[in-house]
């Protein structure tokens, strides 16, 4: 399905009035405010493939009907997002759930929908059909050199896919680890993973970027072997200039201050790019910003501040992907609330005067640089993001307008509804 341009155009006109009243009240208040829209359209955030059909849990799946039932589809989908929320520019492949059949073909219906392709991700976390060996006991750092090996060229595989594509970077996620005390030598589990990560550097092509994911447990709940971010910052300052760590917000412990992981790493130059999520126990894969939004805003000022200081540009030299979960949700409406909340941390992170909280730290007035971040998440920036997508030429209020278009009805009725996305 697509939006067509003068339904949008006329429901941002019967919000327009409201709008600009509201737009233009937050902005006599910024200075900067043109700079900080023309950052807002540039920042774009990339829609992973397996997130646009309904996901589960280990004890069900219940699909909402409507759902793409190929690659061609998901690309339609995400197509629409982008029309909507003018901030979704990009998909993010997962292999072999998503096998570009004719690369020529899928890249042509991505540019006609004005979307390119982000990181590939390879899978050696789940045994494929007729695949010759099993991942039950690990890939990259099993005990046999044959299954090692399958993993290495899986995920050399990808990058040839993503080579037809025209992406340029490569995310690595291992379920590697154990379970159970003893189960596993340690340093031989780090030395085998290295040994196979580094024949998959090499096969990269030089213009192209490969991100080590890391997570604290599961599927293996007593080790993982690429477990927290200094064990993949081990990994990437041992493979290259290219390989750097790549942060999933759902895959550290309780209480993990992911600001400051995210501060260090981008003092290192090692930090590759971002999953967000939100979560309250563990890897809950919940949409952006529904449960803890301040650490959202934080981590966002940590990047903000960051790159700014490494003369970053904040739109592409970083990797930006949502990587959640749609049990109970319809997952284009989650889509476009994470979408939401993303822009929204980044507009109030774009708002804190960087020089006055210096110099509050400077002086050590912990109260001042407190009042200062929180005088920034308290702002309303709404007004601000919705101004964004109007000049992108997207909705003011993407939600209601997926609605009242009936989007869902309309997949129901072209697509059926008992269908499955792939892949999942």
């Amino acid at each position: 399905m697509q939006v067509e341009k003068y339904k949008l155009e006329n429901l941002n006109e019967q919000q327009l009035q409201q709008h600009q009243r509201r737009f233009e009240t937050l902005a006599a208040d910024i200075k900067n405010v043109n700079s900080i829209l023309q950052q807002l359209i540039d920042f774009q955030i990339a829609i992973p493939s397996w997130a646009l059909g309904t996901g589960g849990t280990r004890f069900g799946r219940f699909s909402g009907g409507g759902e793409p039932r190929s690659l061609e589809e998901k690309i339609e989908d995400v197509g629409l997002l982008h029309a909507l929320n003018g901030s979704s520019g990009a998909i993010s492949l997962h292999i072999p759930w998503d096998i570009p059949q004719n690369a020529a073909s899928i890249r042509a219906l991505a540019a006609q929908h004005g979307l390119r392709f982000d990181a590939m991700n390879s899978n050696t976390f789940q045994d494929q059909p007729g695949q010759a060996h099993s991942y039950k006991f690990g890939s990259m750092q099993h005990t046999d050199k044959t299954v090692r090996k399958q993993a290495v060229e899986h995920n050399i595989e990808v990058i040839k896919y993503g080579i037809e594509l025209g992406s340029e970077s490569l995310t690595v996620w291992l379920s590697d680890g154990s379970s159970f005390p003893g189960q596993l030598n340690f340093r031989k589990a780090f030395e085998r993973t290295l040994e196979s990560l580094k024949e998959v550097y090499a096969a990269l092509p030089d213009n192209w970027k490969m991100f080590v994911e890391y997570k604290a447990f599961e599927p293996n709940f007593y080790s993982t072997t690429v477990g927290d971010w200094g064990q993949s910052l081990n990994y990437v300052q041992k493979l290259g200039p290219k390989a750097y760590t790549l942060v999933d917000l759902g895959h550290h412990l309780p209480n993990a201050n992911i600001e400051q992981i995210v501060a260090l790493l981008l003092m290192d130059g090692k930090l590759g790019g971002f999953h967000f999520n939100d979560s309250k126990y563990g890897d809950d894969d919940l949409t952006v910003g529904s449960i803890n939004p301040y650490q959202l805003f934080l981590i966002f000022n940590e990047l903000v501040e960051g790159m700014n200081a490494r003369g970053m540009t904040h739109a592409s030299d970083l990797g930006w992907m949502i990587d959640a979960s749609h049990n109970i949700k319809d997952p284009l409406e989650d889509l476009l609330q994470s979408v939401e909340a993303i822009k929204i941390a980044y507009a109030q992170a774009l708002l804190v005067d960087t020089k006055e909280l210096e110099a509050a730290r400077e002086a050590n007035d912990v109260v001042k640089a407190q009042e200062i971040l929180q005088q920034a998440y308290r702002t309303d920036v709404r007004p601000l993001v919705a101004e964004a997508r109007l000049r992108a030429g997207a909705a003011l209020q993407p939600l209601q307008v997926y609605r009242s278009l009936k989007v869902r009805e309309n997949l129901i009725k072209e697509r059926g509804l008992k269908t499955v996305a792939t892949g999942l």
